[in-house]
């Protein structure tokens, strides 16, 4: 097989070929690596890859498995793979080695896929772009001038540039979404509690933050998470397993027309780009067209507010993953120890009292039941999936002048300031993706879709979410657009020549 040939196949595609014994789980494993040997240099999407293992891998491969010899590549966050390297992209971590591989890996080793490493992460997956200072930035094989974002980023270029059909991805506040808006790709973030966690992270990021894929097609998804979904005992959460078949509820017809809720305003009051707003509006035409009941109406939750018990959370957490790292090193850390905004939530959740932490944690409880009630009226919410197209390398990136700045501003901040020098930290970033942390916050299920190419040939997604549960709905609509001519996907992406 030529390898053009081999960078449009998708998991389907390539399973399908090895069952029926057209080629060989090695010969797929060598084309992908050979692309990961020709683009990685420039994309760097990969952090660590073991081509001998996977090879000897492909030797046994039961035929049987759904995936059964699919290359795929992991993210190099929460999905450990038995002794392989699992750093978070922080130096601190740099010789951690996997004793055992995780819940989520062993679903996938048992539908057959081969491991071939894993994807590129900021540290400890705390930002929408991919550019640690362990491993150095991922590029976006649509324009290696600009980001895959994050955290998923270094899954995302990989797929988008032909390395791999799918990828180990997770989404606590987008990094699913994100990077599949900023790359063409489909993005699922499934329901809080669906797919296995751990072992022992049955409470990842308090439940914002979900295990998955991201992929070229919406078929392989929908049969993936057929695969992952799981209702696991140890676990904080859970969700009722769906009782049919995914891949196939995704082909059939709504039974009725849906009733859809959009709005293109950010919920933070930050300004949305003309892209944005001109993709959501083609995805509107195209549903009125085919028939659904549109209505212009945002959802109402303060969605300040929510960033800001988000942003607490995340204090807290970084906290918590700072005090078990010195306790581990015998030491405390100092600022060089970490990245600048890992430094700086750590030093404001050290201020973060039980009270509060608990509080914020109870106002996505209120959030979660307010989409509740708004998803009795709507089917579907539509917003865009990122306020721009992808920023530049570099772009959201502090100075190393400006970051000591930030550093002498949060020592001089009390409590309640601290809070507030978090926030515009991260407000650069924020601007850019300001839609897709109210799902995690309230465990919904919801989607970034590639409906839309900017005029300078870079892509931009839709996302789309549904109540609690209802991913069949999701990916009925994915699998529709996906036969549309509104669907983007890799077609322009120079990489692929697609």
């Amino acid at each position: 097989m030529k390898l053009q040939t081999y960078v449009q196949l998708d998991a389907t595609d390539i399973a399908e070929l090895i069952q029926m014994k057209e080629i060989s789980p090695a010969e797929f494993l060598e084309l992908a690596f050979q692309r990961l040997d020709d683009l990685n240099p420039s994309l760097n999407a990969v952090i660590h890859h073991h081509k001998t293992r996977a090879m000897a891998d492909a030797k046994s491969v039961n035929t049987e498995q759904p995936f059964a010899g699919v290359p795929m590549l992991l993210k190099n966050l929460s999905q450990s793979l038995e002794g392989d390297p699992l750093t978070s992209s922080s130096k601190l971590m740099k010789e951690t080695i996997s004793n055992q591989d995780s819940n989520f890996v062993g679903k996938l080793r048992d539908a057959g896929f081969l491991f071939m490493g894993h994807t590129n992460t900021p540290e400890f997956g705390l930002k929408n772009i991919t550019e640690p200072a362990l491993y150095g930035p991922t590029r976006n094989p649509w324009h290696t001038k600009h980001s895959p974002g994050g955290s998923s980023g270094g899954s995302a270029a990989a797929i988008a540039a032909g390395i791999v059909p799918a990828a180990g991805a997770s989404d606590g506040g987008g990094s699913i979404r994100i990077p599949a808006s900023f790359t063409g790709l489909f993005g699922l973030k499934p329901t809080r509690g669906r797919t296995p966690v751990g072992p022992g992270a049955g409470r990842q990021w308090q439940g914002a933050s979900i295990d998955f894929v991201l992929s070229r097609s919406v078929r392989d998804s929908a049969a993936l998470l057929d695969i992952l979904q799981t209702v696991q005992p140890e676990a904080a959460f859970q969700t009722p397993a769906f009782p049919g078949i995914y891949k196939a509820e995704m082909a059939t017809p709504y039974k009725e027309p849906l009733h859809i809720a959009y709005t293109t305003t950010s919920p933070v009051g930050t300004p949305v780009s003309d892209d944005a707003r001109e993709a959501v509006a083609k995805t509107v035409r195209w549903l009125e067209n085919t028939g659904h009941i549109i209505e212009e109406k945002d959802h109402d939750v303060d969605g300040v507010q929510l960033m800001q018990d988000y942003y607490l959370m995340n204090s807290g957490e970084i906290s918590a993953v700072t005090a078990r790292l010195e306790r581990s090193l015998g030491r405390q850390l100092t600022p060089d120890d970490v990245e600048f905004e890992t430094w700086l939530l750590h030093q404001a959740g050290k201020s973060v009292s039980a009270a509060q932490f608990s509080a914020s944690l109870a106002s996505w409880d209120v959030a979660a039941a307010h989409m509740a009630a708004f998803h009795r009226t709507y089917d579907l919410f539509i917003t865009p999936a990122t306020a721009y197209t992808a920023p530049e390398v570099g772009e959201l990136t502090y100075s190393p002048t400006e970051q000591q700045g930030w550093r002498e501003k949060m020592e001089k901040a009390d409590n309640t300031e601290q809070q507030a020098v978090i926030w515009d930290i991260f407000l650069p970033s924020l601007t850019y993706t300001p839609f897709t942390q109210l799902a995690n916050l309230t465990g919904q299920p919801a989607m970034s879709v590639p409906v839309h190419l900017s005029m300078e040939g870079l892509p931009l997604g839709v996302q789309v979410m549904a109540g609690k549960g209802r991913e069949d709905l999701l990916l009925k609509l994915a699998y529709q657009l996906e036969q549309s001519d509104i669907w983007i996907g890799m077609k322009g992406n120079p990489m692929l020549n697609v």
